[in-house]
């Protein structure tokens, strides 16, 4: 039974793999993290606590979570993961500038 959904970032999911005993099943799972991680854990962490700061009402954790995976470079990116909302320019710019 599923008692609560969390969004996860990737570098949550390497945290998590850690625990669990090997199997082929994980070191599937480390091949494709290699695969897709694209930042360090330090900065991961980093960038995860300014975007709380901003305190954005329109930004939810799944946000947050696509935001850190996938480190988008422009609006045009950002717009993707923020497909329910729209941003403003500010919004837009502010994240934009934690992110790079």
């Amino acid at each position: 039974m599923i008692l609560e959904r969390t969004p996860l970032n990737l570098e949550e999911v390497k945290e998590i793999l850690e625990s669990i005993e090997d199997s082929d099943k994980k070191e599937e799972m480390k091949t494709y993290l290699k695969k897709f991680l694209k930042t360090k854990p330090e900065k991961v962490k980093k960038i995860k606590e300014e975007l709380r700061k901003l305190d954005l009402l329109k930004m939810k954790r799944e946000h947050l979570v696509k935001i850190v995976d996938l480190v988008p470079e422009d609006a045009t990116d950002l717009n993707k993961i923020f497909t329910d909302v729209s941003l403003n320019e500010e919004e837009t710019n502010k994240i934009l500038n934690v992110v790079k």
